[in-house]
């Protein structure tokens, strides 16, 4: 029963979530690209019954962030039947013994976390093999490490220009198709804009800049469930966004598995936001600061 009640609430957050993207993309400034938002669902932790219900929804894009987690999904009967369009995006740290296991996934739309050159090449070499006779290119993101925390991922920021220039000239097998960035947890829009995102905007531009690109063919991944108005409305084209949409997320040998879930928890922390609770009222919270900004 709780399985139904589940669903349904997938459902109604699915369609909340993509009425409040549709409603931060209106509340851009007009000199931005005019890009609609995409909305990327994390679907980290949760089953594929739960995948299906967001795609009868119409959400086709679902991101992860463990390639083992993500060969399983993508390759499970149910998903593979009932979700024949999903695209999935890899948004986690990519070690490069796992780019060949990751490149194999079905359906395999973005990968979001180039974090180096040397990563690039690997992932481009992989991917002429995986593709075969194909001209199909696979997207790549590059990430960057906006806020200099030691535990994140992703380039130091002054590398993005020669990152990005080295994909583009070296890697054939790729699309660059932005950048992307996790940022600090739990910055207090009060203070003023994100300067995370500020400092992928600034990056962007050099990128353009340098390499002659239409600012509008430069995504920026940036934003997440507390977060991800603001960041569409200061030029944010791919947002990514958890558990304001699923729910708890669920680890092996934790006291967040319950033998009764229920259909949709409170949000509980990640492995990468120890230092922060996401609550469906802290996104609220948030949701009345962004509105109150304009």
């Amino acid at each position: 029963m709780w399985r139904v009640a589940m669903s349904e609430e997938v459902g109604k957050a699915v369609q909340s979530v993509l009425e409040r993207v549709k409603q931060a993309a209106a509340r851009r400034p007009k000199m931005l690209p005019a890009v609609p938002p995409r909305l990327v669902a994390v679907s980290k932790t949760k089953p594929p019954e739960m995948i299906v219900e967001a795609y009868r929804q119409g959400q086709r894009n679902f991101g992860e962030n463990y390639v083992n987690e993500l060969v399983d999904k993508a390759s499970d009967p149910v998903i593979l039947e009932s979700c024949p369009e999903i695209k999935w995006h890899f948004i986690g740290h990519l070690q490069k013994n796992n780019v060949n296991k990751l490149l194999g996934v079905p359906n395999l739309f973005l990968v979001e976390t180039i974090d180096s050159a040397k990563l690039a090449d690997r992932v481009n070499s992989s991917w002429q093999r995986v593709r075969g006779a194909s001209s199909q290119r696979l997207k790549v993101m590059v990430q960057i490490n906006t806020s200099g925390e030691q535990n994140k991922h992703g380039l130091p920021p002054e590398d993005t220009v020669s990152t990005v220039k080295h994909i583009v000239s070296q890697c054939s097998a790729l699309h660059f198709s932005g950048l992307m960035t996790i940022g600090r947890y739990g910055y207090d829009l009060t203070l003023g804009p994100n300067p995370d995102f500020q400092m992928l905007l600034s990056r962007r531009q050099e990128v353009c800049d340098s390499l002659k690109f239409p600012m509008e063919e430069v995504e920026l991944s940036m934003g997440m469930s507390t977060d991800f108005e603001h960041a569409i409305e200061v030029g944010a084209t791919n947002v990514r966004v958890g558990s304001i949409i699923f729910g708890n997320r669920e680890y092996p040998n934790s006291a967040l598995n319950t033998p009764n879930p229920s259909p949709l928890p409170s949000p509980a922390p990640s492995p990468e936001k120890t230092s922060k609770t996401v609550s469906e009222e802290a996104a609220k919270k948030m949701h009345h600061l962004t509105v109150s900004e304009h």
